[in-house]
């Protein structure tokens, strides 16, 4: 490990985005068995075109995020690996990177917006300095109301779509807004809004963008198996392990990292 790695490692680990994090061991394992068994908020839209067992996605978060490897580890403390969240982080750049160099339309979209949507907003930021065409639309984009997830609608701040409802921006693992945002813009039909050419996203936002087979990379806790599995089947070029619900401010300096990996202006402090 480089030693700005090691500085951004020490950062992270410091911040619990990595290192011992919030989320339980036994939170950990339960969520591994209710991605598998479909269930509603826990598949994030992934669409499974292999088999999967508890074992295999176990081995998986082992491999990919860092959990403990110790199957008999069952209760307590749980990890994410620094290294891990670095690897993919560069990873994530790269792409991210790729994608403004082309000149493809962002879409950058959350449903962790306490947490994440500032991130995502600085990067749209230098993304935009630095050329790239960041996807909105005017007006907000109901929800249907008739779905699991429905209600509400979808806005962007920031050039990052969120969620809403009763004035509250929504924690949300649903790939319904993702959907209905994607049909919006296919319904729009402007050049200013086409079919993104590469997806930032979190939760259902990018499980159900993998899905649709766009171009996307994304982040997830130890507890969200859905998008490491996504990762795994192509459907998601990139997963980043991290925490996704520390406070904002403390994810500066892997924004800025991802930033300088990827060619970017230096993103505005939050």
């Amino acid at each position: 490990m480089t030693g700005e790695h090691a500085q951004l490692a020490a950062a992270l680990d410091a911040a619990r985005i990595t290192g011992n994090v919030a989320t339980p061991r036994e939170n950990n394992l339960l969520h591994i068995r209710r991605f598998l068994d479909q269930e509603e908020g826990f598949h994030f839209g992934v669409e499974l075109t292999r088999h999967w067992d508890a074992e295999s996605v176990f081995a998986l978060m082992v491999d990919k995020a860092g959990i403990d490897p110790d199957p008999d580890h069952t209760q307590g403390q749980d990890t994410i690996s620094a290294g891990a969240c670095i690897a993919a982080a560069e990873r994530y750049a790269e792409v991210l990177g790729e994608a403004v160099a082309a000149g493809e339309p962002l879409l950058f979209a959350s449903g962790h917006p306490a947490g994440m949507l500032p991130v995502y907003a600085s990067l749209a930021q230098a993304a935009a300095q630095a050329g790239a065409r960041v996807l909105t639309l005017t007006g907000g984009i109901p929800v249907d109301d008739r779905q699991p997830a429905g209600g509400g609608d979808l806005r962007h701040l920031g050039g990052v779509w969120y969620w809403q409802r009763h004035g509250s921006a929504l924690h949300t693992h649903a790939p319904e807004p993702m959907r209905a945002l994607l049909a919006a813009l296919a319904r729009d039909g402007t050049e200013e809004n086409t079919e993104p050419g590469l997806v930032i996203a979190d939760h259902g936002w990018a499980g159900a963008a993998g899905s649709a087979g766009l171009r996307t990379i994304g982040v997830a806790d130890c507890n969200d198996p859905a998008l490491f599995v996504a990762e795994a089947q192509g459907q998601v070029e990139v997963c980043v392990p991290l925490d996704d619900n520390v406070p904002s401010q403390l994810y500066a300096p892997l924004a800025e990292f991802i930033a300088e990996r990827a060619g970017l202006p230096r993103p505005p402090v939050w």
